[in-house]
């Protein structure tokens, strides 16, 4: 996602123990959803409703655990700045990061830099190809409480539905599968409008944050760990619609055939 433009340079990667561990993180939230769905699911059942409720357990694993964190980071941990004289100017006067800050607070800097929590650990070397998510970047954290309160919550919501649709009939199935298809669809229209949020700024903006140079942060960090979240909700619309027109359609022959 970045581009020869990239402003932002960062150190080569480097596999130590604790990026081992950002890594392990990040790449144990999908065994986990199996295992979810090995334990909420029947045995027998389609291999489109699996991958949807994979695709949302490990949604919701990743917006609590890892996302989640980034919020806790970006309210909590922070370090003071001295207090402004006349002979060292106020910080939005010295140059590098000018407002706006979190709680107007131009002498207190918020962010999972400031602090050595191991979750922290994971966003300062994510930061290392986006520097936004090392500190606290307004915007960022604007869709990441969206992200987060609302669609986290959702897919748990869509999670809860599938095996009630499995296991239900007649009416009351199709009460779950209306639930269902609409919460996906809301799911997934709000991961792809906060990823172009997240990443259009930059585009336009020449890539100031992104870091690019190192091919493991352009291709692992910038683009596999987000272009997840363009081509599984985009396949989330297109079975939704499969399943609205069928039901239209469906819709339609009986009403015909009862006229």
């Amino acid at each position: 996602m970045a581009s020869a433009t990239t402003m932002t340079t960062s150190p080569p990667f480097t596999l130590d123990a604790g990026t081992a561990f950002c890594l392990a993180v990040a790449f144990s939230l999908m065994p986990t959803a199996q295992a979810l769905a090995g334990i909420a699911l029947p045995k027998n059942i389609s291999r489109t409703y699996y991958y949807l409720f994979l695709w949302h357990a490990y949604d919701f694993l990743t917006h609590f655990i890892i996302e989640g964190s980034f919020l806790y980071h970006t309210f909590f941990s922070y370090i003071d700045l001295p207090i402004p004289t006349s002979d060292y100017p106020h910080p939005a006067s010295r140059g590098g990061h000018v407002g706006p800050y979190l709680y107007g607070d131009a002498n207190r800097r918020y962010g999972p830099i400031y602090s050595q929590a191991p979750m922290a650990r994971l966003w300062q070397e994510y930061a290392k190809a986006d520097r936004r998510w090392g500190g606290a970047d307004l915007t960022v954290m604007s869709l990441e409480l969206l992200t987060v309160g609302l669609e986290g919550p959702a897919a748990v919501y869509v999670c809860y539905l599938i095996p009630r649709v499995l296991k239900s009939s007649g009416a009351l199935k199709a009460k779950y599968q209306t639930r269902l298809w609409f919460v996906a669809v809301l799911i997934a229209t709000g991961e792809l409008y906060g990823g172009w949020m997240t990443f259009a700024p930059e585009w336009l903006s020449g890539n100031a944050a992104l870091a690019g140079d190192d091919p493991v942060y352009l291709w692992l960090y910038l683009v596999f760990f987000n272009v997840l979240w363009v081509f599984i909700p985009l396949w989330v619309l297109y079975v939704a619609y499969g399943e609205f027109s069928a039901a239209f359609t469906s819709q339609a022959v009986a009403s015909k055939k009862t006229t």
